[in-house]
């Protein structure tokens, strides 16, 4: 509840279910928010004759159609796909989320729910009947973009989400998407370097440059290009870096300390720095992680490594760790992951280059 001020100096009230919002502006907004609904902004100025039938209305349910949005998509109908999604953007599961992930989920949902129902058809997707959808139909959006399995699959993930939140606020009874699988594309994801690729990089960008420091940052600390941009001296105490990683900040927060190795030291007390961020631009401003990629892309390309990314470093740090004996639970502190599973991608298979190493002799017939 938040307590409101008369205009005609009469008094003030708490009134229910309205609600207080801080915008990217930092300009306060009241809305309306019942339990179960997407909440609605009151447009009139706070504890006016206008405010109050406006609250009034909304508390009935008697308000008039919202106007469309900057866009000029109209509102969305109640029981709606797309209205469903509206009370996702307003939960706190999807604020919780981090910048990143919040846009490229709220951009996915928002072009599924503007696809066309049908080839050339006015309806869209957003205007299905949530509660109604069988799983044949999530399976049907998500091949719409077979030709890009993982975008397919983001749509399920993205849909999964929704549809729990739904059920959580008692809104739905069953989750459709929960009983479509992704599609197995057999992708490897991003080229892992290998020792060469690193050597050939290092003979082009020596010690000293900005280039050979990103270099030393990513491989030797087996962290995120977003986590490597904010990385400074302020992060470092006693030869120990403590950050926690950007990736799910806000909502499973990691939190680690790993050692400054030898190696590292010597490239960070190598290169030039005028702030306490290792990485900044031309201008003396942090990276983003976006703005990084795209220059370390740039660096890649100098050294004649276009196949290579800086995604790429933190695969390859696990697998040397690994082929030098590092077990599941040292790459989970090194690298930050929850669980044994990404770890033991690793270790496995270092472990069968290993055992072929020691057993290929015995693919020799024995002579006497």
């Amino acid at each position: 509840m938040v307590k409101i001020r008369f205009a005609d100096g009469s008094g003030k009230a708490e009134l229910k279910f309205l609600v207080e919002d801080v915008d990217r502006h930092g300009n306060v907004r009241l809305y309306f928010r019942r339990k179960g609904h997407p909440k609605i902004r009151l447009s009139k100025p706070p504890g006016s004759e206008e405010f109050m039938k406006e609250y009034r209305m909304l508390l009935e349910g008697t308000v008039a159609p919202a106007a469309p949005d900057k866009s000029g998509r109209q509102p969305a109908a109640k029981g709606s796909l797309r209205w469903i999604v509206e009370s996702y953007y307003a939960s706190a599961e999807f604020k919780r989320l981090d910048d990143r992930t919040r846009h490229v989920r709220r951009q996915l949902l928002d072009h599924l729910c503007e696809e066309p129902l049908n080839p050339g058809s006015k309806a869209t997707v957003g205007s299905l009947p949530y509660a109604a959808m069988p799983p044949s139909k999530v399976r049907l959006l998500r091949d719409r973009k077979s030709d890009s399995p993982e975008t397919g699959n983001a749509r399920v993930k993205a849909l999964r989400r929704v549809f729990a939140h739904a059920i959580e606020n008692d809104l739905a009874d069953r989750n459709p998407a929960k009983d479509v699988p992704y599609i197995k594309t057999g992708s490897q994801g991003f080229h892992s370097w290998t020792i060469e690729e690193v050597q050939q990089y290092e003979n082009r960008h020596q010690k000293g440059t900005k280039a050979r420091l990103a270099l030393g940052l990513l491989l030797f600390t087996g962290q995120r290009r977003a986590d490597v941009v904010s990385f400074g001296r302020q992060h470092m105490r006693d030869g120990w870096l403590h950050f926690t990683q950007t990736k799910n900040k806000r909502n499973k927060p990691v939190t680690l300390s790993i050692p400054v190795i030898a190696e590292l030291k010597e490239l960070i007390d190598e290169t030039p720095a005028k702030h306490l961020t290792f990485l900044t631009t031309e201008f003396g401003k942090s990276f983003t992680s976006n703005g990084f990629g795209n220059r370390f892309r740039k660096w890649c390309d100098e050294a004649g490594l276009p196949h290579c990314s800086a995604h790429g470093l933190r695969k390859a740090g696990a697998a040397i760790a690994a082929e030098n004996g590092a077990t599941e639970t040292q790459l989970m502190a090194i690298f930050g992951w929850k669980t044994m599973k990404e770890a033991e991608r690793y270790t496995r298979a270092a472990r069968q280059k290993v055992v072929a190493g020691s057993a290929m002799r015995l693919l020799v017939p024995e002579r006497k």
